[in-house]
């Protein structure tokens, strides 16, 4: 049987992985309801991730982040969404404004992004210096918050403290805040109907351009967001990259069916296959596969050929909006 603490570590780590897939999701959700698809979220994650990053290794520097650590890793979460939401607004002026091919365009900002990135953390930390280390006192401890040490050895304790970082909560409580917004204010209704029928939502005098603008920047906002959580559950630093999790929130999303709740549970059961590939060996029940060549591989790929083949299965069922992906004319009617 798996050890309780084993155990501990994998429920753990599925929260922590889970969190950044959730908010990007959530983020191409607001897009494509308000008519906008948003393939750009990779290149989102990397943006607000950069600028995150950049700002706790300042910060770090300084030493003023010792004093301060929750009060400087909400400043980087604030920065990671702002930085986020800037970079998207390119994609809403391509694809609203000029109403340009919206595939293309996200595209474009993807291939652009972990560019950008290279140089100008080579601009700032010399070049063939890559990696942007963050600080150690970003994770909340039983200490940080005036508790026995003695709490996180437990088997509860385990799963709190283990990976526990500012941006758990404050993702959970945006998934709420998005279940409200979505299905309980006229705002969420608006943006629904410019997805749904811009052409109805004008007629009543929707201004379907500005919600579509709004839809993404809100999804810059949880992407940046995104990019940040990423970077702190992948390990100690960022490299101008997020592994694919953009678009792999993307198939979160399609596989959520484009809802928060579903969304949330989708983010749970890739974020598990994540963490089985990384504790595949500890796992007695799984086989080793230890005579074939470079084994260590195959459970990293787990993730990536479940989410190939429940979207396979899923997504004759799916249902996108029907207006997204389609640039809005008001002389179209």
């Amino acid at each position: 049987m798996i050890g309780w603490n084993i155990l501990a570590d994998i429920i753990s780590s599925t929260i922590i992985f889970a969190m950044p897939l959730l908010v990007v999701a959530l983020g191409g959700m607001f897009s494509e309801r308000s008519g906008t698809i948003n393939i750009a979220l990779e290149g989102i994650m990397i943006i607000g991730a950069l600028a995150s990053c950049l700002f706790l290794s300042a910060v770090d520097f300084s030493d003023w982040g010792d004093e301060r650590p929750l009060f400087a890793m909400f400043l980087a979460i604030l920065i990671a969404a702002a930085s986020g939401t800037v970079f998207a607004l390119l994609l809403a002026f391509a694809s609203v404004s000029l109403k340009a091919d919206q595939t293309i365009g996200g595209t474009a900002l993807n291939m652009f992004a972990p560019a950008f990135a290279i140089v100008l953390t080579w601009a700032i930390q010399g070049q063939g210096q890559t990696t942007i280390y963050i600080p150690t006192w970003i994770r909340i401890t039983p200490v940080s918050l005036g508790m026995d040490p003695g709490a996180a050895t437990g088997f509860l304790g385990r799963i709190i403290f283990n990976y526990f970082f500012l941006t758990t909560p404050i993702v959970l409580l945006l998934l709420v805040l998005t279940i409200f917004v979505i299905y309980k204010t006229r705002f969420g209704l608006r943006l629904r109907s410019c997805g749904e029928h811009p052409q109805a939502a004008d007629s009543v005098g929707i201004n379907v351009y500005r919600y579509r603008y709004t839809g993404v920047a809100i999804s810059g906002l949880l992407g940046g967001i995104g990019g940040l959580a990423f970077t702190i559950a992948a390990g100690s630093g960022f490299e101008s990259s997020v592994a694919g999790y953009g678009f792999f929130a993307l198939a979160v999303m399609i596989f959520g069916n484009w809802n928060p709740i579903r969304i949330f549970g989708a983010a749970l059961f890739f974020a598990l296959f994540r963490v089985i590939g990384n504790y595949s060996s500890s796992i007695p029940f799984l086989p080793s596969f230890s005579n074939i060549k470079s084994s260590q591989y195959i459970y990293q790929m787990l993730p990536y050929v479940v989410t190939m083949i429940l979207l396979i299965f899923t997504s004759k069922k799916s249902r996108a909006p029907k207006a997204e992906g389609i640039p809005y004319d008001k002389g179209s009617r």
